[in-house]
C-alpha cells in the first residue's frame, strides 16, 4: 500500500499551513451558505399527516415534541432483509439529541415500513432517535423522497407548519455533528457571530453549551 511522502517536520508544517488557507476559505464559504439558507423562504405544509409511533398515532406536529424546529430524515426502507447501509451509517453518526433540543430542534426518523420492523432495528442498533412509520400516509411522496432517502427541515410558526429546507444524495454526507444539523435549520446555531436576519434568536457562543445531562429539560419549549 502506498503512503504520503515523508518530509522533514519543517516542510510538513509548511504544507499544513498552505492547506490551512484553503480550509479556512471553505469554512467561511460554508458559513456564507448557511447564512443564505437562513434567508430562504418557506412553504406551508397543508397535509395533516398521521404517522404510527411507539405511543400510537402521531401527526406531524407531534413529531416536533413541543419544539419549534424539526429535522426529519427519511430512512430508506426496503424490508428487514435489505436494510440500507447508507442510512444506517448516517444514523450511527448522529450525536446526542440533547444539544439539538437545547436549540429548539427535534431530529426524527421516518420510514415507509412497518413500525414493528423499524423499532426492532432501532433496538438492535442501539439508536436513540424517535422513529415513525409513514406506511399509511403520503409523506414520502409529498416530500420528494419516493422510495429513497432525504432530509427535510420544518418550522412551527403561527400555529402552522412550514417546510424550510430539503436535501438528499451527497447533501447528507457531511451531516452528523450537531453543528452541521443546526446549520440546516431556519434559526441556525443561534449565536451572535452568525449572519442572520434581524429578529432571529441569538445568544453568546459557548455559553449555552452543557454536558448532555445538564440541560434544563423542565423548560417548556413551546
Amino acid at each position: 500500500m502506498n503512503h504520503p511522502p515523508i518530509v522533514p517536520t519543517g516542510d510538513w508544517q509548511e504544507a499544513v499551513n498552505t492547506l490551512r488557507v484553503h480550509e479556512k476559505a471553505l469554512t467561511r464559504q460554508l458559513d456564507a451558505v448557511a447564512a443564505a439558507r437562513r434567508r430562504l423562504p418557506m412553504t406551508p405544509v397543508e397535509q395533516d399527516y398521521v404517522f404510527e409511533g411507539p405511543s400510537g398515532p402521531a401527526n406531524l406536529t407531534d413529531l416536533f415534541q413541543g419544539r419549534r424546529q424539526l429535522i426529519v430524515y427519511t430512512f430508506m426502507w426496503h424490508g428487514v432483509d435489505a436494510v440500507c447501509s447508507g442510512c444506517s451509517l448516517f444514523t450511527d453518526n448522529v450525536g446526542h439529541p440533547a444539544h439539538l433540543n437545547a436549540r429548539d430542534v427535534t431530529l426524527a426518523l421516518t420510514s415507509h415500513g412497518p413500525l414493528d420492523d423499524l423499532l426492532a432495528l432501532r433496538r438492535r442498533m442501539g439508536w436513540a432517535l424517535p422513529w415513525y412509520s409513514s406506511l399509511n400516509n403520503s409523506f414520502n411522496a409529498d416530500m420528494g423522497t419516493g422510495d429513497g432517502f432525504a432530509l427535510n427541515v420544518f418550522l412551527r410558526a403561527d400555529h402552522r407548519i412550514f417546510r424550510t429546507y430539503t436535501t438528499t444524495a451527497r447533501g447528507v454526507e457531511r451531516l452528523g455533528s450537531n453543528w452541521s444539523f443546526l446549520d440546516l435549520t431556519p434559526y441556525g446555531r443561534q449565536e451572535t457571530w452568525e449572519d442572520s436576519p434581524q429578529g432571529w434568536p441569538q445568544t453568546q457562543p459557548y455559553q449555552w453549551w452543557r454536558l448532555h445531562d445538564e440541560y434544563d429539560t423542565t423548560k417548556d419549549p413551546s
